[in-house]
């Protein structure tokens, strides 16, 4: 059956593909587009998806969209892949109900307490209304970053 998407490396393409597969950086995933597509490549050793599919311990259908990113977005997207358009979760805080998140962490903690606990914080976040409803793990990310 002839492809309808044809990969045909540039030299510098294939250079840069070697160098990925050869020094293993990137991500694993990284690394085996690159693999997919030095195979693939039409004036190289020109693979079957089947073939290819097996010698890398991937899908025909994992080979056949890496086999058409090239041609249809670039190399670039081709190896490295697309970045998320919107993160998976959106954020429960902004900044300014951090920053009482981070003010209450801070203050005392209720009679009875030594400390605060991230239970103890994630209810009186809920009772004092900053949001509606939140998780220890929620306040215990929030209290975490660093960045």
């Amino acid at each position: 059956m002839q492809k309808k998407y044809v990969v045909r490396l540039a030299d510098n393409e294939r250079e840069t593909l070697l160098s990925v597969v050869k020094k293993l950086s990137g991500s694993s995933q990284k690394v085996r587009r690159a693999q997919v597509l030095l195979k693939a490549d039409a004036d190289g050793p020109c693979w079957t998806d089947r073939r290819i599919a097996e010698a890398f311990g991937c899908r025909i259908n994992t080979v056949e969209n890496i086999r058409q990113r090239p041609v249809t977005e670039g190399f670039e997207i081709a190896l490295n892949g697309k970045p998320r358009e919107t993160p998976p979760h959106e954020k429960l805080f902004d900044g300014e109900q951090e920053a009482k998140v981070i003010a209450l962490r801070l203050g005392k903690p209720p009679k009875g307490f030594a400390n605060w606990t991230l239970r103890l914080l994630a209810e009186k976040v809920v009772e004092l209304s900053i949001v509606e409803s939140v998780s220890h793990e929620t306040v215990r990310q929030t209290l975490k970053k660093t960045a």
